[in-house]
């Protein structure tokens, strides 16, 4: 399988060198700087489920060509639109598109430019950070990664990644209902981070407080009455997952939007992240008044920068 991987950053590189670990053929597409970097040191991945270091296929934009069975994105939500434009020539009659996205939006965005039929589903949850030397670092050993098909059309390129992706080390799914396991995510994702940026706490912290559960429950309420308007109500067992990780009073874990927002970083995934279950909320008439104070509170920090 030839793999398209755009940029080598913390989710693209680390899954890339685990594809080249499991024998797929896999290009880099990244920025001219990157590729130096590459050049100069090859992809190194530092990880307690196995390192990776070894020279990589760098390429960019004006290299690309339709080649590729697979493209895989892995950027910030706030920078599809331009990614999308960026991989469009490496787009042949049969690549199919797998993104590595937060929140629901992306899909839309995905397939009126590229079509349903070719955008696979995908969701990770891993702990990955790029450092300043350009080398890719796993958190723990949590790696787990999800996909499947939108549509019948992507059954045989679900297939074919999963097969891969199943030689390398962690959780692999093939799942036969990928929206919902996005829906997922999003409900986990949404629930933890608007807190996490209110409170600037991680959930440990939030926990520690006289309020914070009866906050926390409050928000994962909100996110998961959207997902069940939705048509996409979280199972017994997805309600269980979603609480183990959100009401651990041991917990250290953040949601990176608010590391994002500690560092200065001038934009955030705000609207896909909040805005977008907020707007949703709306539609369906769901009051999210948690959501509601979280998307302002984002939209002041994003108004200073």
């Amino acid at each position: 399988m030839k793999i398209l991987v755009v940029g080598a950053g913390a989710i693209g590189g680390y899954y890339g060198a685990r594809l080249i670990q499991a024998g797929a053929e896999v290009n880099f597409l990244v920025r001219p700087k990157r590729a130096q970097q590459l050049a100069a040191q090859g992809l190194q991945v530092r990880s307690e489920l196995g390192d990776f270091s070894a020279a990589v296929v760098a390429v960019t934009t004006s290299g690309l060509a339709p080649a590729y069975d697979l493209i895989i994105l892995s950027c910030k939500s706030y920078d599809l639109q331009a990614a999308m434009a960026d991989v469009q020539a490496a787009v042949g009659p049969s690549t199919a598109v797998l993104p590595f996205l937060n929140g629901l939006s992306v899909y839309e965005e995905l397939d009126a430019r590229f079509g349903r039929e070719r955008v696979l589903g995908g969701v990770a949850y891993i702990a990955l950070t790029l450092d300043a030397q350009g080398i890719v670092h796993h958190a723990g050993p949590m790696d787990a990664v999800v996909t499947g098909a939108r549509s019948k059309s992507t059954a045989g390129a679900a297939h074919r990644f999963h097969a891969l992706i199943a030689q390398s080390p962690g959780s692999r799914i093939l799942s036969p209902d990928i929206t919902g396991a996005l829906w997922n995510k999003w409900v986990m994702l949404a629930s933890g981070a608007m807190m996490n940026c209110l409170m600037r706490g991680n959930v440990g912290e939030i926990l520690a407080t006289d309020d914070g559960a009866l906050l926390m429950r409050q928000a994962m309420a909100e996110c998961r009455a959207v997902a069940a308007a939705e048509g996409h109500p979280l199972s017994q067992s997805d309600v269980q997952r979603l609480e183990a990780r959100l009401l651990d009073a041991r917990s250290a874990w953040a949601a990176s939007m608010m590391r994002d927002i500690a560092l200065g970083a001038p934009r955030l995934e705000a609207r896909a992240i909040v805005g977008d279950m907020l707007a949703r909320a709306k539609r369906r008439g769901v009051d999210a008044p948690i959501t509601r104070a979280a998307y302002c509170h984002l939209q002041v920090y994003e108004g200073h920068h």
